[in-house]
């Protein structure tokens, strides 16, 4: 039976859903409400409120403000909550993916940089309009989603990685253009971030109407959509148009997304979050998903920002509420993730294995070559303040080297450790896909951090180093634990490690909202700038680097033996609880140095240790060392062209670093 079909069983199971879903929204509208009512109270009398809403007074601040911006932005909640739960049990029926969602299929990301990149650079394509545009750029990120999965058969799994992967990679690239134009775009990047702050009822008034014919063209293909649940050949028994129905439905989908991309920013797992609870809810059919989601949707997203409101004004600041969803969307996708049905595991395969064996000491000095002379271009090679190229002669080089070398040194540092880290979690987790970036292991860094800077009155290096490893750990530790229990599945163990990052984000952006002077330094951290790195700093990194490198090198016969598997390992000797505890120790404290030089996020731990396999290093020893001169040569070319690309300004290195990593990264997805 179609999943749209009514019998008696299915009444009496609609019937539950809708009992056990009327409590849930009673739980989310009732305490939202009484918030809103409360907001209210407070600033106008009772008998003032109906007046406000409909004809303020002209001379009453207060009532203008009530009708132009508190009523406003409940409106705006509502439904925007409800238009991201109906385009994420758009996405969910048309992928049959109970992870699928607006934030997690990159749709959302892609959005915002396609406003972020028009601004910039093609303001007149505004002339049709922003949800145009936003359109436009989900629906490109949603096919190139597609695209990287089609060859799975669009397997759950693998759909949600490559979404959240091009979503990362969509939000550096906005960031960097952020950064590159911050006077032009500083109040974009505020409203990008999820702020539904709004002057005036413009952006209410188009959302109702877009969802309301969003909702009206849904309903012709109802039915159509309905059979999707099925097998493919059971679809096409009933004859049912696959693909046009498809790719009507996903329209529809992006459409909801653009528009609420385009009128308030992103908004953060709300179109995962509230399918989930109708589901679990008892709303089995399509028909009573698409009636209860938007509802809880409206009131998830409504008590969220009355909540994030409060807490505003608690710590003096603005909290960007798009942000904040994360914290419920990331703990729910953690629970889901189990409960994932994976087609086949993936093989265990060694991930130094190469169909090429090469000769490692000529490709390891070919890279030792190249590594000195971009560290050593970076010292030469610059820009006069007039803009011209010049390479530093003896006299203007001692002037120079204070502010050029403990730059490159750190970002040569950060990039070798960074790759470190990721040969160590590649080969114990046994996992092609995994480093510190992918498996938040950096934004586990940057919340130990955060934490320290933020508890503790002077925070020496030391101290801070010490909170990063602490935070970098724990993510680690987790990671583990969350692993064992799937076999170290490599889907799940990427999938977790991306929810928990996105949740430890989301932790630190409501941190460092609150206007705290600290907040600025962590927020230019976090881009992964080298610009306040001394000679003393970067001498104290380049020890560092050399001690962790040097110790994950005398580990190099248990990282030849833990591809192998768990029982093989142990079989040859290996304490796999000791060896385990050593190696991510190891790559947390390699992470958490890194994170303090140049940020969460560089996709260095990814690529440099696939370059050293395509290179044809295969043993441990032989792909560390390609791996570290790679990571290095990296972070050393980004770090220079951060200063000269856009002389006189600069670009932090970390957030180059990204842009260069970010279509390694989509292509090694696309390979495996």
């Amino acid at each position: 039976m179609a999943d749209g079909a009514a019998g008696p069983c299915r009444a009496d199971g609609g019937w539950r859903a809708w009992s056990a879903a009327g409590l849930l929204i009673a739980a989310l509208t009732l305490p939202a409400a009484a918030l809103s009512v409360q907001a209210l109270a407070t600033s106008l009398r009772p008998s003032l409120w109906l007046a406000a809403v409909l004809a303020p007074d002209p001379a009453d601040p207060v009532q203008l403000r009530v009708h132009f911006v508190t009523m406003p932005r409940i409106a705006a909640s509502i439904l925007c909550g409800a238009a991201l739960a109906l385009a994420g049990v758009i996405f969910q029926q048309v992928l049959r993916n109970p992870l699928a969602a607006p934030s997690t299929l990159g749709v959302s990301a892609g959005a915002k940089l396609a406003l972020v990149s028009t601004t910039l650079w093609a303001p007149g394509l505004f002339v049709f309009g922003r949800e145009t545009v936003a359109l436009a750029g989900g629906g490109a990120a949603l096919a190139v989603v597609l695209a990287l999965t089609w060859r799975k058969s669009f397997a759950p799994v693998a759909v949600v990685l490559a979404g959240l992967v091009l979503g990362l990679y969509c939000g550096a690239a906005a960031a960097a253009l952020v950064l590159f134009e911050e006077h032009t775009l500083v109040g974009l990047f505020i409203w990008g971030s999820g702020s539904l702050s709004l002057q005036g009822w413009a952006v209410v008034s188009t959302l109702a109407t877009q969802l309301a014919v969003t909702a009206v063209l849904l309903v012709p293909i109802l039915r159509p959509l309905s059979v999707l649940s099925l097998e493919e050949a059971g679809a096409r028994s009933v004859g049912v148009s696959l693909h046009g129905t498809r790719l009507a439905a996903l329209t529809l989908a992006v459409a909801l997304t653009a528009f609420v991309v385009s009128g308030v920013g992103v908004i953060g797992f709300v179109g995962l979050v509230a399918p989930a609870l109708a589901r679990l809810a008892g709303a089995r059919r399509l028909r009573d998903r698409l009636l209860l989601a938007p509802l809880l949707g409206a009131g998830l997203l409504w008590s969220t920002d009355q909540l994030v409101q409060r807490a505003g004004e608690a710590i003096g600041g603005l909290l960007p509420t798009g942000a904040v969803t994360a914290l419920f969307g990331s703990p729910l996708l953690l629970w889901l993730l189990p409960r994932l049905r994976v087609a086949a595991p993936l093989p265990v395969v060694d991930p130094g294995t190469t169909p090429h064996r090469r000769r490692a000491e000529p490709l390891l000095v070919g890279l030792t070559i190249a590594l000195v002379v971009a560290f050593v271009g970076s010292l030469l090679l610059g820009r006069t303040p007039s803009g011209a190229w010049a390479l530093a002669g003896s006299d203007d080089l001692a002037a120079l080297l204070p502010w050029r070398a403990p730059r490159a040194l750190a970002a040569l540092c950060a990039g070798a450790m960074l790759a470190a880290a990721g040969v160590i979690l590649q080969r114990t987790t046994r996992n092609p896909m995994a480093s510190p970036e992918v498996l938040g292991v950096g934004a586990g860094a940057a919340l130990g951090l955060v934490v320290v800077v933020f508890a503790v009155a002077v925070a020496g290096h030391g101290l801070q180093l010490a909170g990063a490893a602490g935070g970098a750990f724990a993510v680690l530790g987790l990671i583990v634990l969350l692993g064992r229990r799937s076999g170290f599945g490599p889907e799940r163990v990427l999938l977790a490690g991306i929810a928990i990052g996105a949740l430890l984000d989301a932790l630190v952006g409501v941190v460092t909202a609150g206007g705290d002077p600290r907040s600025l330094m962590i927020l230019n951290w976090m881009s992964g700038s080298t610009y306040q790195v001394d000679g003393p700093q970067a001498a104290w990194c380049a020890g560092g680097a050399i001690l962790l490198i040097g110790a994950v090198a005398l580990c190099s016969r248990w990282l030849d033996l833990m591809p192998l598997g768990d029982p093989a390992s142990a079989a040859l000797g290996l304490d796999l609880a000791r060896v385990r505890l050593i190696l991510l120790g190891l790559a947390a404290g390699a992470t958490a140095a890194a994170t303090l030089l140049v940020g969460p996020l560089t996709f260095v731990g990814l690529t440099a240790p696939h370059l050293a396999v395509r290179l044809g290093l295969q043993r441990a020893l032989s792909q560390l060392a390609g791996a570290v001169l790679a990571g290095a040569l990296v972070m050393v070319t980004a770090d220079w062209l951060g200063r000269m690309a856009a002389f006189p300004w600069q670009m932090p290195a970390g957030l180059i670093a990204t842009l260069i990593g970010g279509p390694a990264l989509i292509w090694l997805l696309a390979r495996r």
